[in-house]
């Protein structure tokens, strides 16, 4: 018998299971003996047979050791119950996780359906035009401020309110050369401050009659977080994208370019609340959360309250990514109801279709529905969980992106836009 030196085989260099169990069968560094064939030429073909017999090398794995710890077993599923099935242990490991949920008041698969990422369902299909908002049609002020009133709320004296537009400012960062000026009320980095706060004046002017009225506002941070304002704060600006109070004599202010203004008035307490949503703001709960506030700091009830849903970016254009889809989904049940696929409205790809067909798998192609969600029904919705009646809500005004000659739209102008305000207060005696 002759000797050889042990060399791994081109096979073992390419797979690691293939060289562990190489080595499985002989020491570590022990040389591997061959036997030499026979010289008769009879024994190769039964030889070739019985190699086929033998399992590939590349399909050996190490099976575990004697010293290697094997899981202990379930008593309820030991051996002398007989052979173990599969569907009865898992509905044993399940009601096992229910009796712990239950005492932790918990329901297990709330939604109805296993956690993890949200795949693209099939949505009710639109068109951009089906799913636009009514027109807004402002009414204009002494001073030449266009403004949006909420339908009723005039009839209460008490009551201070607003939904600005773009026309009848000062400003002229954001409109052609010959165009008239702009209402910007947000501080942007593209204005003069000093033409902001003669805007802001004259906003004041229009809602309230005096251009002399604190107008509080907040650094908005597209949050959940709410600020009760009073005379007592000072100049000091706050952080985050509610505010309320009952103090008369002060204008509330929340700034948008797409985002919902929510204007909420109680009629027995006297008190009013300003809320900015944006996305993120809708799915932290911020109009709801807010109600919920009202109620604890001022004993507002629902059935008292009436709220005014102001322009923002509508269902017909805000298009977002799954990303937003997933975060609803995880919040509301109703989540679906909010989303629809809207196809493009191009005249050239309406006409020639052919132009614009791709190779590509289909969801892996530009060319197709996006998603869309209703920010103005979501904050509704909100509305309405928060024990609001359907009557005492109202949408005021239309999109925002839309309607770019009426409102600033920071999607409509690709990010360079001025800023509007919704305002709400209580007038003084």
């Amino acid at each position: 018998m002759k000797v050889l030196p042990r060399t791994p085989s081109p096979n073992s260099l390419q797979d690691p299971l293939h060289s562990n169990a190489s080595q499985a069968g002989s020491p570590e560094g022990e040389p591997i003996a061959f036997a030499p064939l026979p010289s008769n030429p009879s024994f190769l073909p039964s030889a070739l047979k019985c190699a086929r017999t033998i399992p590939s090398l590349d399909k050996i794995r190490l099976m575990p050791s004697k010293s290697t710890p094997r899981p202990t077993r379930n008593p309820s599923r030991s051996k002398s119950s007989g052979p173990s099935d599969p569907q009865a242990d898992l509905q044993s490991d399940l009601q096992q996780i229910d009796a712990l949920f239950h005492q932790a008041g918990l329901v297990r698969h709330r939604r109805e359906k296993p956690a993890g990422v949200v795949r693209r369902a099939r949505f009710q299909q639109a068109m951009p035009e089906e799913l636009s908002p009514v027109p807004a049609h402002p009414r204009v002020a002494a001073n030449g401020v266009e403004w949006l009133s909420v339908p009723g709320w005039d009839k209460k004296s008490w009551l201070m309110h607003g939904f600005s537009t773009r026309r009848g400012g000062v400003s002229r960062a954001y409109c052609p050369d010959d165009a008239p000026g702009e209402l910007n009320l947000g501080f942007t980095s593209d204005d003069d401050r000093d033409n902001v706060l003669r805007n802001r004046q004259l906003l004041a002017e229009a809602v309230s009659g005096s251009a002399s009225i604190p107008l509080v506002t907040v650094r908005q941070i597209h949050s959940n977080v709410l600020v009760i304002a009073g005379s007592g704060a000072g100049d000091r600006t706050c952080k985050g994208d509610g505010l309320m109070t009952d103090e008369p004599g002060l204008l509330l202010g929340i700034q948008t370019a797409d985002c919902i203004p929510v204007l909420v008035a109680d009629r027995k307490r006297k008190a009013v609340a300003a809320f900015h949503a944006g996305w993120r703001g809708t799915v932290q709960r911020i109009v709801e959360t807010g109600i919920g506030r009202m109620r604890l700091q001022f004993g507002s009830q629902p059935e008292d309250l009436v709220a005014a849903i102001g322009p923002g970016i509508g269902p017909c254009c805000y298009a977002v990514g799954d990303e937003v889809l997933t975060a609803f989904e995880s919040q509301f049940t109703y989540a679906p109801e909010l989303f629809r696929e809207v196809y493009d409205t191009d005249p050239v790809r309406t006409k020639y279709p052919m132009l614009f067909l791709t190779q590509r798998a289909p969801g892996h192609s530009p060319i197709g529905p996006s998603l869309h969600v209703n920010l103005m029904e979501a904050n509704r919705r909100q509305l309405l969980a928060a024990g609001l009646k359907p009557g005492s809500i109202q949408v005021v005004g239309g999109c925002t992106s839309c309607q770019p000659q009426l409102f600033f739209s920071h999607r409509a102008s690709k990010g360079r836009a001025g800023r509007m305000l919704s305002v709400i207060g209580i007038r003084g005696s």
